[in-house]
């Protein structure tokens, strides 16, 4: 019996110690991490994301890394802008960690290896920008910032993505010398705006005015046409009347007693005319051989008398 009881407790320490063996050499790795592994306190390899082995109390894990993309806020800190004005500026850098081996030995620490480098570049290409030119090209700023910092990180197992500038706050007195100079410069598009707008008027009215005088000339031009074609059209047509008239009573005349009819035509007229003349003034006219009124009477009675007769 109690041979037994030694046997189990024998085989019990034995299960046991296996149990711990095969725990502590079983390592799952989540995706997107990288455990380093160390072996009697020297590198030797980097455990990818699956079920992984290692040799117990050989082997440990000296560092975890997340392979993911890591946002790092950079504190606030004052630059100097080219033209001596202070600029308080903050920003986030975007940030993976690509080289689990040199993540771990190539710094003690690069998060903080990355903010100082970040601030300090920072601070250098703001020192070459005039202060407009910090707000107009925060692109440049950032790629700059990107580009220099890549370079050193290199080394880190560090991959810098990006750098965006969250806010860039000049001082009290810049701020209401700005917003003087935005409302000077508004005020200043405001009166051009109007003196073109007047401008633009004074345009508009006199072509109004120059199109309207074409127009009313165009239309008296074609009035005076449409007269003298109708004046010509009447001419013409009263031309074509009397040359019919006038061959008719030519006509007329050849044929038995056209002389005679055409000579009482005559007095008729005559007759007529003095008696217009007449009633349309107010002096009375009298012809200066009055024989010869009466000899046109008497001619006009005989024709008469004559026509009666046959």
């Amino acid at each position: 019996m109690p041979f037994f009881s030694e046997g189990f407790a024998a085989a019990v320490f034995i299960l046991a110690v296996a149990v711990i063996f095969a725990v502590k050499s079983i390592k799952v790795i989540p995706q997107q991490h990288a455990w380093v592994i160390e072996r009697f306190g020297k590198f030797n390899k980097v455990l990818n994301p699956g079920l992984n082995f290692i040799i117990p109390f050989i082997d440990r894990v000296a560092y975890k890394h997340s392979l993911k993309e890591v946002p790092l806020d950079t504190p606030s800190q004052i630059c100097i802008t080219r033209d001596n004005t202070q600029l308080s500026v903050d920003g986030v850098l975007f940030f993976q960690v690509t080289d689990p081996e040199r993540a771990s030995y190539g710094t003690s620490n690069y998060l903080v290896a990355i903010t100082q480098l970040a601030q300090t570049t920072l601070r250098s290409v703001i020192g070459r920008m005039e202060l407009d030119k910090t707000f107009e090209e925060r692109d440049v700023i950032n790629n700059q910032v990107v580009a220099a910092i890549d370079e050193a990180a290199l080394n880190w197992g560090v991959k810098v993505l990006r750098y965006e500038i969250k806010d860039l706050t000049p001082p009290a007195v810049i701020l209401q010398a700005m917003q003087q100079q935005i409302t000077a410069e508004r005020q200043k598009r405001a009166v051009i705006a109007e003196s073109e707008g007047k401008k633009q008027e004074q345009i508009n009215l006199a072509n109004g005015a120059r199109e309207a005088a074409i127009a009313k000339s165009e239309g008296e031009k074609q009035s005076e046409i449409n007269v003298a074609e109708g004046r010509a059209q009447a001419t013409l047509t009263i031309a074509k009347a009397t040359a019919e008239a006038i061959a008719k009573i030519a006509e007329a005349s050849q044929s038995e007693g056209g002389i005679t009819a055409v000579n009482l035509k005559v007095a008729e007229r005559y007759i007529d005319a003095f008696s217009n003349l007449a009633k349309t003034n107010n002096t009375l006219i009298v012809p200066s051989n009055l024989s010869d009124v009466s000899g046109i009477v008497g001619s006009m009675m005989k024709i008469i008398d004559g026509t009666k007769n046959k």
